[in-house]
């Protein structure tokens, strides 16, 4: 498997991210080597949050949230997805499927770091591949919240604002990751923040990862990733610990999504579901402190 790992040098000066990255090696599939990063705060005998991004963005969206986490007490991991941030970089799109982005993640966050007691924090795609790692490993995971995210079969038709994304995605010539991340929040995104964004991808050849996401989304009953996804809702369908929905007010591409998860996860029943003002689809940016307090009064009112 050809890779690319985008030089050290891109990233420096990032705006209000201080963590210095640490890394582990997974199984590429293919016989060789992935480096996957990772950046750690708070103490390391608090309790663990998991915040996973999604697509394109890295890391660095949860800049905000992860003070706020760590000065209440709680270790905080956030990993870079194989094909974003300081992970490594597929250069085939061919490369990247559903069941890979599951397996890294497995084996980076509870084989290679071992983590348990787990508080799963995820977003986009960090909840299609997130919340299969919890169905696949519900005793390693004490509490979810999910915001902005779904866990699609195919069954279902999805929103025209994902289709349109999709489409993008795949047939525009010019694909500029900072902006994508910033027309996708309510609020806009100063230069400086774009340009982070952008850090990972000197060029062309490092989106890979970031062209094919949209379209390894079950989009119909028949996708090869369908079929575990449901497998999953089976085990969500039974899920009795703490499972919270913290969605924005301002994402047409998520929009009501929560509703499912309210309906069909046992440990959603009477929980103090939020959604959060002013947060468009990557309410990281918008209200990412905010967001971060919900998660933290989740654990205070729920321990284990």
């Amino acid at each position: 498997m050809e890779t690319l790992r985008t030089p050290d040098e891109r990233f420096a000066d990032l705006p209000d991210f201080p963590y210095e990255p640490r890394y582990v090696e997974v199984d590429d599939g293919e016989g060789g080597r992935l480096r996957v990063a990772y950046v750690e705060d708070g103490p390391a005998d608090g309790e663990t949050v998991l915040l996973l991004h999604g697509e394109p963005s890295w890391s660095f969206l949860y800049r905000r949230m992860i003070p706020v986490l760590a000065g209440a007490g709680l270790r905080v991991v956030a990993p870079d997805l194989v094909g974003f941030g300081r992970s490594d970089k597929p250069v085939s799109r061919e490369d990247y499927s559903y069941a890979r982005h599951v397996a890294w993640m497995r084996q980076a966050l509870l084989e290679e770091l071992d983590l348990s007691g787990v508080t799963l924090v995820c977003q986009d795609w960090g909840g299609l591949i997130g919340l299969r790692l919890v169905a696949e490993n519900p005793d390693r995971f004490a509490r979810v919240v999910v915001a902005n995210t779904g866990l699609p079969t195919g069954d279902q038709p999805m929103s025209d604002a994902f289709l349109a994304w999709q489409r993008f995605s795949q047939e525009s010539p010019d694909f500029q990751i900072g902006r994508i991340v910033g027309n996708g929040t309510a609020q806009g995104a100063a230069p400086e923040v774009v340009a982070a964004y952008d850090a990972p991808f000197p060029d062309d050849r490092y989106t890979a990862g970031a062209r094919i996401f949209p379209t390894l989304v079950p989009t119909s009953p028949d996708d090869p990733a369908a079929a575990d996804n449901r497998a999953a809702w089976e085990v969500l369908s039974r899920w009795e610990k703490p499972f919270l929905t913290a969605f924005s007010d301002s994402d047409a591409i998520t929009r009501g999504g929560e509703r499912v998860f309210q309906k069909r996860v046992p440990g959603a029943q009477g929980m103090a579901h939020t959604t959060l003002a002013g947060g468009g689809h990557f309410l990281q940016e918008d209200v990412g402190p905010e967001l971060a307090r919900v998660v933290v009064d989740l654990i205070a009112a729920t321990p284990r």
